[in-house]
């Protein structure tokens, strides 16, 4: 009962001779050194990004929640909780991006973040708000000759393809997720 399948027949998979070369599957590749250099590279970036910004917005945390009323889409109660909580999940993602941990999840957080960002900035744009985008600080209204809408959508999707690049490949050099998986 407990019989092997023969060998090349259907439930077996096509018969492996020996000496042919065996298949490997995307998934277990191995990366190379260049891959994993560059991907430190790409994380202590967007690190630096959102230490930036986080740094920025802690200094004044009424300032930040101006930035967040200025887009006019949150309701009033949530104004405040953004304003004054955002810059922590900045930082919270700096320090795990720094240290290299859960390097995936977090490029997933930052993505949807400047996902959330570049729709909020295309809404003030579309809108005809007048308003700096408070991404690193300041923040509110200006006048309509103040505004780079166009810049803060190129630069944040810069930032995406950064989360972009370390969801794919989030495996990187100096990390803690590495020790870890050592």
């Amino acid at each position: 009962m407990n019989e092997l399948p023969e060998r090349g027949s259907l439930m077996a998979g096509p018969a492996v001779q020996s000496g042919d070369p065996v298949p490997v599957s995307a998934a277990c590749r191995p990366v190379p050194a260049w891959s994993e250099w560059l991907g430190t590279a790409v994380r202590l970036g967007l690190a630096v990004v959102w230490g930036w910004a986080g740094l920025a917005k802690i200094a004044d945390p009424a300032e930040a929640a101006q930035a967040v009323r200025a887009y006019e889409i949150l309701p009033e109660s949530l104004v405040k909780p953004i304003g004054y909580g955002l810059p922590f999940l900045e930082l919270a993602l700096t320090l795990l991006l720094v240290i290299g941990l859960g390097v995936r999840l977090v490029a997933g957080v930052s993505a949807l973040l400047l996902l959330i960002f570049i729709a909020g900035i295309a809404s003030a744009w579309a809108r005809g708000i007048s308003i700096d985008c408070g991404c690193f600080g300041g923040g509110g209204h200006v006048d309509a000759s103040q505004t780079e809408y166009l810049q803060e959508i190129l630069r944040d999707t810069g930032f995406l393809l950064l989360a972009g690049w370390l969801l794919r490949r989030p495996r990187t050099r100096l990390s803690a997720d590495g020790w870890l998986a050592s």
